[in-house]
């Protein structure tokens, strides 16, 4: 029988106390916004029920939404505040740039594959997630138009960190990456820009994500 409402509601609540709280997390306002949002609305059809499951999930072209854990480890590492503006590349299903909407004032969001930035685009449109712009385009250059940013997020792996993104952060700005090779295993690293030229890195362990793909990677 079909998960109704009431079901994925408790099924959201579940993962969050489980898989998230239950591993560290504990920002409320990130655990409250992975309660709201309805992940179950963002993967492909006929895997509504497999959304709250601990891994990453198949969305079309190579591409993953990512475990919701790991969704939370990379918010919760760029310590979003209201007022922020953030970029997040690598959209795909459209799942973290709804919740990072919830979080912040306004996301600008990069996808590079056309059919999932369309889809995105009519997901976020339908749960009235109004403060995201998701655009189909090359993420490693960022979005200069919209920058400079708060936060950024890069939902793919990269053998280095592109310039044009730690260019486009405010100075006390997180960009949230992965960062090795391209046989999906990373290290996640926080990158903090302290001036102009200058920056703090932390390893937040490691991580296996989809290859980045752009100019700058």
């Amino acid at each position: 029988m079909a998960l109704g409402k009431a079901d994925f509601e408790r099924a959201r609540a579940h993962m969050v106390e489980t898989q998230i709280a239950g591993r560290g997390v504990r920002d409320p306002r990130l655990l409250d916004a992975m309660r709201q949002v309805p992940r179950e609305a963002f993967v492909a059809e006929g895997y509504e029920e497999l959304a709250f499951e601990d891994a990453p999930l198949t969305i079309g072209e190579g591409q993953t939404i990512s475990q919701p854990y790991v969704v939370a480890l990379m918010m919760e590492a760029a310590e979003t505040k209201v007022g922020d503006v953030a970029l997040e590349v690598g959209a795909g299903s459209g799942y973290a740039a709804a919740v990072l909407g919830r979080l912040v004032a306004r996301v600008f969001a990069i996808e590079r594959h056309r059919s999932l930035a369309e889809e995105a685009r009519r997901r976020l449109k339908r749960l009235g997630c109004d403060n995201i712009e998701l655009r189909c385009g090359d993420g490693t250059r960022g979005w200069p138009e919209a920058a400079p940013f708060d936060v950024i997020l890069v939902s793919a792996g990269a053998p280095k960190v592109p310039e044009a993104l730690k260019e486009q952060l405010v100075s006390g700005g997180r960009l949230i990456i992965p960062v090795g090779r391209h046989d999906g295993h990373q290290r996640l690293l926080k990158i903090t820009r302290c001036g102009a030229a200058d920056s703090l890195t932390t390893d937040l362990g490691a991580v296996s994500f989809v290859p980045l793909v752009g100019e700058q990677a």
